[in-house]
């Protein structure tokens, strides 16, 4: 019983990781994309680059957004761990 629940804590947390890595690296490689993407358009064409950055501004806080939800899913999963409830109740 203990060492199930330990176990479903133990893949808990190496899953936690894994969520906050990738989504680290995930909004990495897309920022480096968008600010890529925005200095040659702006290089191409001066004129433009209020319009595009402001556009890239929108994308940036969208790209944020999904590494934000992520993390409150490996939050949920650290603090309030649905898992070690269906353990405990199957062990019971």
């Amino acid at each position: 019983m203990e060492a199930n629940i330990a176990l479903v804590q133990a893949m808990t947390v190496l899953s936690v990781g894994i969520i906050f890595g990738m989504g680290a690296l995930g909004t990495a490689i897309g920022f480096g994309l968008l600010g890529g993407r925005f200095l040659e358009g702006a290089a191409r064409q001066p004129e433009l680059t209020p319009q595009l950055q402001v556009k890239m501004f929108i994308v940036a806080g969208l790209l944020d957004a999904v590494a934000m939800i992520g993390i409150g899913f490996a939050l949920f999963f650290t603090f309030a761990n649905p898992f070690l409830g269906a353990v405990t109740s199957a062990a019971n």
